[in-house]
């Protein structure tokens, strides 16, 4: 079957492209999800407008998906395994085999954080225990938090941090080296130490973070947490199929005005894009992107008359 555009990833900017793709009403298009990605692991977004109690990325992408099917998009959980150019058009391969094309596609595959399994940490992360300073910074304000993280990566979000708050204890779990002036620096700031690993995290009935269980045996009280390890899986691999060109960091540079890729027809929106790793920045790509696919659906559809 062929479609007008096809959207793969169904999280932020995705879902937000589809709602404004399906306004226009005159095309056909397709969001191919996995069913998971950084927004599912987000149950606390405070920073978007008309949400000061917060409110779960789970909820967005599915009361987001509802909104675009009521505008005739469709959606199919699956996980897209391969892109290629078909002549003027584009094909989607999902790891069950199932064949889709598309004059347009949109790439929202976004980014995978990288953590440990300590046990515990799953249970408090995207509750107690955040990931994005400029997102939830302000959660941590003058409470008692632990950083756990790797090596010179860590150190820089615990000086970030240290301006939310002065009970900051850093650990570096993974013992990567951190250069002496580094820790140096993190104790002018007052920020504690610690280079071992950690073996649990507590968190009560409501996954709000209590203590951070160290190697040694120790006991780290703390009312919020904050991961930093690096080395996040940026998910452009399909873009990469297609011959999009990638930054140094792995992401994609898009027109600041059209969010194309230097591939015609091809897009990109939320967190896969150059520093773009905000739910309320993706919304906006996500509608940029799709403001412009229309423009170019448009002028296909006009030269097929």
């Amino acid at each position: 079957m062929l479609y007008d555009c096809i959207i793969i990833g169904g999280g932020i900017a995705g879902t937000q492209a589809a709602i404004q793709l399906g306004r226009y009403s005159t095309h056909k298009v397709l969001v191919i999800d996995s069913g998971y990605g950084r927004s599912s692991v987000c149950h606390t977004y405070h920073n978007i407008i008309g949400w000061p109690e917060g409110v779960t990325g789970d909820y967005l992408r599915k009361t987001g998906r509802e909104q675009a099917e009521q505008l005739g998009v469709e959606f199919i959980q699956e996980t897209v395994t391969e892109t290629a150019r078909d002549g003027e058009k584009f094909l989607v391969i999902t790891g069950k085999g199932q064949r889709f094309s598309a004059h347009t596609l949109l790439i929202a595959t976004g980014v995978m954080d990288r953590y440990p399994e300590i046990p515990g940490l799953r249970n408090a992360l995207g509750y107690s225990v955040y990931i994005c300073p400029d997102c939830d910074g302000y959660e941590i304000v003058d409470r008692k938090t632990v950083l756990i993280g790797s090596g010179e990566h860590g150190s820089g979000m615990a000086v970030l941090l240290a301006e939310r708050t002065p009970n900051l204890t850093y650990v570096n779990h993974e013992l990567e080296p951190i250069e002496e002036h580094l820790i140096d620096h993190l104790r002018e700031l007052g920020i504690d130490y610690e280079e071992q690993k950690v073996t649990e995290v507590h968190a009560d009935e409501n996954r709000d973070i209590q203590s951070v269980v160290l190697e040694d045996g120790r006991v780290l009280e703390a009312e919020c947490g904050f991961i930093a390890f690096g080395g996040n899986h940026v998910r452009v691999e399909l873009a990469e199929q297609l011959g999009v060109t990638l930054e140094d960091n792995r992401h994609i540079k898009t027109d600041s005005r059209t969010k194309m890729t230097d591939v015609d027809g091809v897009w990109a929106a939320g967190d896969i894009g150059l520093h773009s790793e905000l739910s309320t920045i993706a919304m906006g790509e996500g509608t940029q992107a799709a403001i412009w696919i229309h423009k170019k659906l448009r002028k296909i559809h006009k030269s097929q008359r």
